[in-house]
């Protein structure tokens, strides 16, 4: 290979390379992010900004800097920061007006932080199918006094339909060892399985069927329709 050709060939390897490592911070999704490293912006609470569906979605400031946050992080934000509490946010400001796009915010008082780490369903919030087992302290119901599940020493919620949970009536009892399978979630409010199978132990699991689905809104297409009148 001759002199040029070689000069050639690292040129375009340097070039991949820079490409490669300018795009490195885009490529893995998941990659914990120093937040610290962004713009702070320190203030008083105001006020809650709400969404339509009553979520936080933000927050205003006293000195009228608008703060915005995503709304699964709702029930971090009320328990961690308030009207009134002191706080230091971190995240992009706007150039023209007083907004920050908020990745974490921190009560100085407490030094309770809330981090982004991404929406409800992204990773550390819903754990896929699990299998776990615990003792019942106390069995759940609907409005209607029907059993819909139970809840367990550590504070892990088991939720099934209720024609199913009178069915598999024997294991949701208070004191009783119990075993499910099922969608885990969990939330900055506590942790809730989604029952699939249940049993006594981890290799007696019955699947549980599901609840039936609604026949449609009224006069909707799925609506039946009235019965056929009576022969002449």
């Amino acid at each position: 290979m001759t002199p040029i050709m070689s000069a050639l060939v690292l040129a375009i390897a340097g070039i991949g390379t820079c490409s490669s490592n300018a795009q490195a911070p885009l490529s893995p999704p998941d990659a914990t992010w120093d937040s610290s490293q962004l713009p702070e912006t320190r203030g008083i609470v105001k006020q809650y900004t709400l969404t339509p569906r009553g979520d936080v979605d933000g927050l205003i400031l006293n000195d009228g800097t608008e703060v915005k946050l995503p709304p699964h992080l709702t029930a971090q934000i009320v328990f961690a920061i308030r009207p009134g509490d002191g706080v230091s946010v971190r995240g992009l400001r706007a150039r023209a007006l007083p907004l920050v796009d908020a990745t974490q915010i921190t009560n100085i008082a407490t030094g309770k932080s809330v981090i982004d780490n991404g929406p409800p369903d992204g990773p550390g919030r819903r754990g896929g199918e699990q299998t776990l087992s615990g003792r019942i302290t106390t069995v759940l119901h609907g409005k209607r006094g029907e059993v819909n599940g139970a809840v367990l020493e550590d504070g892990t919620e088991l939720r099934l339909p209720p024609p199913e949970a009178e069915r598999f009536g024997g294991p949701l009892r208070a004191g009783q060892t119990i075993s499910v399978r099922g969608d885990l979630l969990e939330t900055a409010l506590g942790k809730l399985v989604d029952v699939r199978a249940i049993g006594t132990s981890p290799d007696q699991l019955t699947e549980i069927e599901a609840p039936r689905p609604p026949r449609g809104p009224k006069a909707g297409p799925d609506r039946l329709g009235p019965p056929p009148p009576p022969r002449g």
